[in-house]
């Protein structure tokens, strides 16, 4: 039985984006709660994350950008722009329902 195509060893080097996530302005999480602030955290990790994978050419991406787009979960909501050529999640707006 031949081994399964991911559990062969790597040939060479595999290219690994540098993407990030920040906050536009500098200061629009500072009025937020500490739990609140966890919370964004973890969104926009998950969504820089899933951005990177989306987008795995980064700095040499060629194509147009997604726009303006919106997530949520639970009582959270944030307003962001993927920045693909920059290799970063912008959020601009923040959401709490509280």
């Amino acid at each position: 039985m031949k081994p399964a195509r991911s559990c062969a060893p790597r040939t060479g080097q595999w290219p690994v984006a540098d993407w990030h996530w920040e906050p536009h302005p500098d200061d629009l999480l500072d009025n937020l709660p500490p739990d609140v602030r966890t919370e964004v955290d973890l969104l926009a990790r998950e969504i820089t994350v899933r951005d990177s994978m989306v987008y795995p050419d980064g700095r040499d991406y060629d194509g147009p950008g997604p726009g303006l787009q919106i997530e949520t979960r639970g009582r959270l909501m944030v307003s962001y722009l993927t920045d693909i050529r920059g290799e970063r999640v912008v959020i601009l707006q923040v959401n709490w329902f509280g």
